[in-house]
């Protein structure tokens, strides 16, 4: 497929052209063709980042390499600019950074202070603006587990159970206290609790830790509300310090269950079906189970029992006039019965057999109802991956049952969606099956020895080949300390897993890994288990032939940062071939355009930091002193929902301990302080008391933030949601949680120095010249919310100018930027640190602590050469001993993939 044209007809947003208007039936041609055409058309973008490990403390940096990939996984084309942000788990972003795309790479690094990363599960996003047209899921999407060893003074460990009481779900939750450093139990300390939901209390209690610091709380409430809801405890340390801990209630709120997938996505009376299932615990993961399938006589007509994470399949051929009942026994010794999913009276079916190393074998069967209604009649099969088509064929049911088979040959390695359609395009049954080539690049690592000394030079020789062939690649490598940084390899996100598999289907996959790297002799069995219980993402027949295509509203970055507006006279006119001069005070950067015939004018292939100062001048225009600068406002994804938050841990204390330890010990060898006392008379501060439009609100204001809580924002708009809990942006208005649940749906007003003022107003605030923000969840006696039809009100409290002396009027023109002269600040390109690799002439600890490091080192610019396909890197060793772990990542030019983990010891 030639993505050049997919470039060109984006960039013109052609339709689908109406000479394929849909008749009573359609040819296998028209199909074929068309779906080629969309994927020609809006071809698929897809990012990937390799991440130097799988989780993180405050006071780390966060290492990654972006591979950003159009169709089949080869280096994009069609986007030069990555997004990556961090969101916490009230869907607020925390950190949003842009990287210039090169040869469809880029890295970059997110540093995680403590005093902004509090301790738990945060959403990491990765996307181009082209793929902001589509649904978020299809972002790269990870849990990101930040643990925050610094600033703490106890530790947690949080258990529930549950148990059904009447339409109610009956909770108990056990929370053990430690304190932080000693690690001792937190005896007889009083607690408070509460349970929240969408900010409103649903119960609340008090109590006391026992003899072993532990606290238990009971309450009973609807499982739909538990759901979303937390706990929320207090804890009292004497001497008038609090402790606040929050625990989701997610995997307190539901039991058990299982879930049934028909193969083809029906069970049809009369046809022999795959039924595969899936057991779920609480928490949404896969646990064991085992049963029997019994009809309304009470006979068993199938066993079942799981053999990976929870998935198995049993066959089944439902007869006419009877009814069938799972009976699930789990792994505890509980019980449950489970109705199997309707049945079809008349229907056909596809059946995937893909245990051949060579041939995918395909069975339609239809039971004699639905043959006899519709013999004679053509059907079709399509395959395809990634939206192209790499068979299709077209049979005639003349016999019940019909069976071909499908070299492998003529598909990728990854997943391939196999659809039944009538020759009136209507698609009738659905299979994915994942197509395992063996294909990926053959990379490997050495060394000259297995074992080393800590602080040791340590050379790492790489090979990459395609075959046995020599290749070029773009590649980055972490070597993290494995006894500091333990992980289960099954559960990782890989290049592979993430570009190949997770990425093309819905729903949460559990341990992908596990498909790739292990030796188990069932995995390929399991592979095509978890292909039955899920969907294919991307491709809809239905859509495709009534012409319905991908609604471009975000255009592909391809000329680098831009910075686009609108030049008007005095008066609000706009004005044609106007001239315009930008500048990059601090690249010392210079560019100059002219405006179209209705005033827009665009600064194209701009390369300037986050922070930067940009200067846009029309004063050497015709009639310059009368003219206007505007610039267009910015546009930011809007946060999404977490499609990993099974992924995420509940007790981060414990599962981490090693790794938060060590941290620990690190931070505090790099930020050892000497107490510096400062006299000074107080400085009142800016306040909203200052401003009359508030008079009779609180005093108090619900949440405050000052200068020091915004040091690593950029740009108010989008950080003001991070910093303000429950609140969530649509339209851009924000809202409390509460409110935008509700029917009257009434977002907060925002002032800033008393003046009432949109969102996106926040897009000019310089925010080093926010003093602090006030959150007020009520409006008091002020009358603001019904004057506003508003609930809840932000003020932005802008530093005071300092006192100085007087000034002419002259004086102050000058300081007043005149209308033809504008001065912003856009988001630029992330500034990029290099990864710091200490260099030992004597391999011995240091002096102060020794060198603690748990990424030893991060290469993200590693290339092999074309010739030789070898390369190689150089580093010391850190202080740890024990298992260093090398993980080298990468892609060549024509979208081949490759993975490669080497080990060795330290002693």
């Amino acid at each position: 497929m030639n993505l050049k044209r997919s470039v060109l007809f984006i960039l013109s947003l052609i339709v689908f052209s109406q000479a394929f208007a849909q008749r009573d039936t359609v040819s296998l041609n028209t199909i074929v063709t068309k779906t080629t055409k969309l994927i020609t058309s809006y071809p698929f973008e897809k990012v990937y980042l390799h991440l130097d490990k799988p989780y993180y403390a405050a006071g780390d940096t966060i290492w990654f390499k972006a591979y950003v990939t159009i169709d089949q996984h080869s280096p994009t084309i069609l986007s030069n600019i990555v997004y990556v942000d961090i969101a916490n788990n009230q869907d607020s972003i925390t950190r949003f950074i842009k990287l210039p795309v090169v040869n469809g790479v880029a890295n970059g690094n997110i540093g995680l202070t403590p005093a902004d990363f509090k301790q738990g599960n945060y959403h990491l996003r990765a996307y181009t603006a082209y793929m902001r047209n589509y649904d978020p899921d299809y972002f790269f999407n990870k849990n990101l587990v930040i643990g925050n060893p610094v600033d703490k003074d106890i530790v947690t460990n949080v258990s529930f159970s549950s148990a059904a009481a009447a339409a109610l779900t009956k909770v108990t939750a056990s929370v053990a206290y430690k304190e932080a450093r000693e690690n001792l139990p937190l005896l007889n300390k009083k607690i408070s609790w509460t349970v929240v939901a969408n900010n409103e209390e649903l119960f609340k209690g008090k109590g006391n830790t026992d003899d072993n610091g532990v606290f238990k709380a009971e309450f009973n409430g609807d499982p739909a509300a538990l759901k979303g809801a937390s706990l929320v405890t207090v804890i009292d340390l004497g001497n008038r310090k609090s402790v606040t801990s929050t625990f989701a209630l997610k995997t307190a709120a539901s039991g058990k269950d299982v879930q049934f997938f028909p193969e083809g996505g029906e069970l049809i009376i009369g046809v022999r079906s795959k039924v595969a299932f899936k057991a779920l615990n609480s928490n949404g993961l896969g646990i064991d189970v085992k049963g029997t399938v019994t009809d309304n006589t009470g006979a068993v007509v199938a066993n079942l029992t799981s053999q990976h994470l929870g998935m198995g399949v049993f066959a089944l051929t439902p007869e006419t006039g009877k009814t069938y009942k799972i009976n699930a026994e789990f792994a505890d010794g509980n019980k449950a019965v489970y109705d199997l999913p309707r049945i079809k009276a008349s229907g056909i079916n596809l059946s995937v057999f893909n245990n051949d190393p060579e041939k995918l074998n395909i069975k339609i069967s239809a039971n004699d109802a639905y043959f006899q209604l519709n013999q004679g009649k053509v059907y079709y099969i399509i395959a395809q991956n990634g939206g192209a088509v790499y068979f299709a064929g077209q049979t005639t049911l003349e016999s019940p049952i019909y069976s071909a088979s499908i070299p492998k040959t003529k598909f990728p390695t990854g997943v391939v969606q196999l659809t039944l359609l009538t020759d009136h395009g209507v698609a009738l049954c659905e299979r994915v099956a994942f197509i395992q080539h063996n294909d990926a690049l053959n990379i490997s690592i050495a060394s000259a020895a297995k074992a080393y000394n800590i602080r040791q030079k340590v050379r790492l020789n790489i090979l990459a080949k395609n075959k046995a062939l020599p290749v070029a690649g773009t590649f980055s490598v972490s070597v993290v300390d494995e006894t500091k940084v333990p992980f289960d390899e099954n559960a990782e996100t890989t290049i592979l897993t993430s570009t190949l598999l997770t990425s093309e289907l819905k729903g949460y996959i559990e341990k992908p890994n596990y498909y790739f790297i292990s030796k188990d002799a069932n995995v390929a069995e399991n592979l095509d288990i978890l292909m039955l219980t899920q969907g294919y993402r991307r491709v809809s027949y239905r859509n495709i032939l009534a012409n319905k295509v991908p609604q471009i509203t975000v255009f592909p970055e391809q000329s680098g940062l831009e910075v686009s507006g609108v030049l008007r006279n005095n008066t609000g006119m706009t004005i044609a071939k106007g001239y315009l001069r930008l500048q990059v005070p601090s690249r010392n950067f210079y560019a100059e355009t002219t405006t179209d015939m209705v005033g827009n004018y665009k600064f194209s292939k701009l390369n300037f930091t986050d922070s930067s100062k940009v200067v846009i001048s029309a004063r050497s225009s015709a009639n310059g002193k009368n003219l206007v600068v505007t610039a267009n406002p910015e546009t930011f994804q809007y946060p999404s929902k977490n499609n990993m938050a099974l992924d995420e841990v509940t007790n981060i204390d414990s599962a981490f301990k090693p790794y938060l330890e060590n941290s620990l010990r690190q931070y505090k060898n790099t930020h050892q302080l000497k107490e510096v006392v400062i006299k000074a008379d107080p400085i009142k501060k800016t306040g909203h008391s200052d401003y009359s439009v508030f008079t009779g609100l609180p005093m108090l204001a619900d949440q405050q933030f000052n200068a020091a809580n915004m040091r690593n924002c950029t740009n108010l708009y989008l950080c003001l949601q991070s910093m303000i809990l429950g609140t969530t942006i649509n339209e851009n208005k924000i809202y409390f949680m509460k409110n935008y649940n509700s029917q009257d749906k009434k977002p907060i007003q925002i002032f800033v120095n008393g003046m009432p003022v949109d969102l996106l107003y926040l897009n000019g605030v310089q925010v080093s010249n926010v003093e602090s923000i006030e959150v007020f969840k009520s409006a008091g006696l002020s009358g603001i919310d019904d004057l506003y039809g508003t609930s809840g009100i932000v003020e932005i409290n802008l530093k005071k100018a300092p006192k100085g002396t007087k000034i002419s009027f002259a004086e102050l023109q000058e300081l007043i930027p005149p209308p033809n002269i504008l001065s912003i600040t856009p988001v630029g390109y992330a500034i990029n640190r290099e990864f710091y690799a200490p260099k030992y002439d004597v391999p011995k600890p240091g002096t102060l602590g020794g060198d603690l490091r748990s990424t030893v080192y991060w290469a993200p610019k590693v290339t092999t050469d074309k010739t030789t396909g070898a390369t190689f890197i150089e580093y010391y060793n850190a202080d740890g001993h024990g298992t260093y772990r090398a993980t080298i990542e990468g892609m060549d030019a024509d979208g081949n993939l490759g993975r490669y983990v080497y080990r060795y010891t330290v002693k």
